[in-house]
């Protein structure tokens, strides 16, 4: 099965079909290719199979669609390297407005010549630090859904993304299902940040049997204005 009709399966399987593009499968296949023919050239992914692509990054990233009303909202994706999941929720609701976050230029300019050749209007790449830019008024609270998929601890990653999300917005965490340890620790920290866990999501990721978690975040309260604090900080003294 190709990559596009392993697409289109997969969205079937979510329940995302009648959610999204008729043309999705194709706009996702052509953003694997895109990232599979940079790979050679920049590390974007550990992953080279087309049909893995396919799973365990595009269709694990359309798994947010579940956790949210996306359209017509504003969604900032912190650390989102090669464009996971951020890219692809923008494909997959054009009416989201996508602000993608790294450290890294580098990443940033190849997603921004996507978005030029493709003709993607509301995407924005941010090159900067997540806890400086938290601090920043032009982002703070500004947004409707942070998301990150990384492989941070939950507290680290409240503290990084929270103060970018306005009251009443959500910040959605990919994690294992095997976080629950994890969020335990985190609660006490996303109560301090204006946070409540509001709670989880699995699933199965289609055509595999690999289950991930979304851990879904509601932004009750301003984040004080003590956070984020510095990135030294955040590690040595987690809260």
């Amino acid at each position: 099965m190709g990559m596009e009709a392993l697409l289109a399966s997969g969205l079937e399987q979510q329940g995302l079909a009648g959610c999204v593009p008729a043309d999705a499968p194709a706009l996702l296949d052509r953003y694997g290719a895109a990232l599979l023919e940079k790979n050679q050239v920049m590390n974007l992914t550990a992953i080279t199979r087309p049909q893995d692509v396919a799973t365990l990054h595009l269709l694990d990233c359309a798994a947010l669609l579940d956790c949210g009303r996306l359209p017509g909202k504003t969604l900032i994706d912190v650390g989102t390297g090669a464009g996971f999941p951020g890219m692809v929720l923008k494909l997959l609701v054009p009416s989201l407005s996508v602000t993608l976050l790294d450290g890294l230029q580098k990443r940033l300019d190849w997603l921004e010549s996507l978005a030029l050749r493709w003709g993607l209007s509301g995407l924005q790449c941010l090159h900067a630090r997540a806890e400086e830019a938290g601090r920043e008024a032009s982002l703070r609270e500004q947004f409707d859904f942070a998301t990150a998929r990384a492989v941070a601890d939950l507290r680290l990653l409240c503290e990084l993304c929270l103060p970018f999300v306005k009251v009443g917005g959500r910040f959605l965490a990919m994690k294992s299902v095997n976080c629950d340890p994890e969020m335990d620790a985190a609660r006490p920290a996303i109560q301090a940040l204006g946070g409540q866990l509001a709670g989880i999501y699995d699933y199965t990721i289609p055509h595999t049997q690999v289950r991930h978690r979304v851990v879904v975040v509601d932004k009750i309260a301003p984040t004080p204005a003590a956070y984020p604090r510095r990135w030294a900080k955040i590690q040595k003294a987690p809260l």
